[in-house]
């Protein structure tokens, strides 16, 4: 486990004192192999929706199992779909990230579709969230939930690295979450995959100084757990690591190898 402690309703005193959050990845709808992930020492989990199997049914029932262990969990919704990012944190999660931002008016959107007024537009209706975290009543929830629930604009095209300083002024965002595969494309005139290529590795860099210096966090899809420490390094507080599909594929070709000898 992380020496800070990512349990309760928010993830974002996890990050209190310079706190860094390691964070599992699910492809997979099974809760039991996202149980078994958290099991195994990670602080919290995303959900992917974009480019995983999830539903809504199976992004439900795995932050209520996550929860449930006491770490939190984060949905990673699919392009644009704001309606279902605030749907998760109804649904008890803690975060959301949002794929393919633009600019920095994208980035005001996700922020007003998660925050309840003033702040911004989100529908009051936290049933299950309030159940699963202990909570007496809607109003204590909306209450802790602007300050407590995270939304993170994901940094990945070429217009958002452009206007990074406007994505990481705006007040009611949380933090930037950067796509290192697809901010390589974005970055490279061939449009080649190239996450580890010099030219992205310093825009992950610059990215993560700049959230440090506006007070932002910045979070990252980690490939490797050496990617997760450089990052680390670069200012980054959370980091979340390959996949459970991943991990099971690698885990299974080793004992496969291992038992033909």
């Amino acid at each position: 486990m992380n020496e800070t402690s990512t349990t309760g309703f928010g993830l974002r005193a996890a990050f209190a004192d310079d706190g860094f959050v390691l964070c599992a990845w699910s492809l997979t709808k099974d809760p039991v192999t996202a149980e078994a992930m958290l099991r195994a020492g990670f602080d919290a989990i995303t959900f992917d929706m974009q480019h995983g199997l999830h539903d809504v049914a199976s992004m439900e029932a795995g932050i209520a199992r996550a929860v449930m262990l006491g770490r939190p969990a984060l949905v990673r919704v699919p392009v644009g779909d704001l309606a279902t990012a605030a749907r998760a944190l109804d649904f008890g999660g803690c975060g959301v990230i949002m794929p393919m931002i633009g600019d920095a008016e994208d980035a005001r959107q996700l922020a007003a579709a998660v925050k309840y007024p003033p702040v911004g537009q989100r529908s009051c209706g936290p049933m299950r969230a309030m159940q699963l975290h202990g909570v007496a009543s809607s109003a204590d929830y909306i209450a802790r939930a602007n300050r407590e629930t995270m939304a993170f604009a994901m940094i990945e095209t070429a217009s958002a690295l452009g206007e990074l300083d406007a994505i990481l002024s705006i007040e009611a965002l949380d933090g930037v979450f950067v796509g290192p595969s697809d901010l390589s494309i974005a970055l490279s005139p061939t449009a080649t995959l190239g996450p580890t290529a010099p030219e992205t590795d310093a825009a992950i860099r610059r990215i993560g100084e700049a959230s440090v210096a506006a007070g932002k966090v910045a979070a990252i899809y980690c490939i490797t757990p050496e990617d997760a420490q450089r990052y680390r390094s670069y200012g980054y507080r959370l980091c979340c690591l390959s996949s459970d599909a991943a991990f099971l594929q690698s885990a299974a070709a080793a004992q496969a190898r291992a038992a033909r000898g």
